[in-house]
């Protein structure tokens, strides 16, 4: 794909969402940080469910701690894998205290070593909640980057590589969010909305169903 093809592709999303952000609920760095970690294998709706319950009784790493392991769990069973979780959670929350003052560190590295966040999860943070122009690939932006041929890779490392290598400066800050929507709204797993799609022509997929 060449770059006068990528640039018309994120404009034309940006025109259709100018001011695009996380479906995730949360009102603070580490709000946002436990909710990434919950959602991991879960929906955005039903982490958002029970962070509604979860963050008035408890929104900060010392008020988590204090519900405990269990008490975290009473808050978030509706979500998958709800003990593992919980598990992180409450030694996230601790290495926070310990560490970071119970601040959210603004850094990859820093990030990546607690419990329960990987790369992606670091991205989301850096970019949601500080605005660094950084590109967190999920399965719903890999398989936009590799269906419209925006930036093809064999893993989930080498799309976020070729995102932030060919996506215009311009477009970074936001890239994140608009693929994901897109993936998650239009183009679709099993059955892509190509028909309603408003960058089905600038597309490479080969099997574009128009309906």
């Amino acid at each position: 794909m060449n770059p006068t093809k990528r640039r018309e592709i994120y404009t034309r999303l940006r025109d259709a969402n100018p001011a695009p952000t996380t479906e995730l609920k949360f009102a603070s760095p580490f709000e946002l940080l436990v909710a990434v970690v919950l959602s991991a294998q879960a929906t955005d709706v039903s982490v958002n469910k029970a962070t509604a319950k979860l963050y008035p009784v408890a929104n900060t790493p010392a008020q988590i701690l204090a519900l405990g392991e269990a008490g975290l769990r009473e808050h978030i069973k509706t979500i998958g894998l709800f003990n593992t979780k919980a598990k992180n959670v409450i030694a996230l929350c601790r290495m926070l205290l310990r560490e970071h003052a119970g601040e959210v560190p603004r850094d990859r590295e820093a990030l990546e070593k607690l419990p329960g966040v990987g790369r992606k999860t670091a991205n989301v943070v850096l970019n949601t909640a500080f605005g660094e122009p950084t590109i967190a690939v999920d399965t719903h932006i890999f398989r936009v980057a590799n269906r419209t041929g925006l930036a093809p890779g064999k893993d989930v490392r080498a799309v976020e590589d070729r995102l932030l290598k060919f996506t215009p400066d311009e477009f970074k800050r936001d890239a994140h969010h608009w693929l994901i929507l897109h993936g998650r709204y239009v183009c679709k797993a099993l059955k892509p909305e190509c028909g309603r799609c408003p960058i089905a022509d600038l597309c490479e997929y080969r099997q574009k169903i128009h309906l």
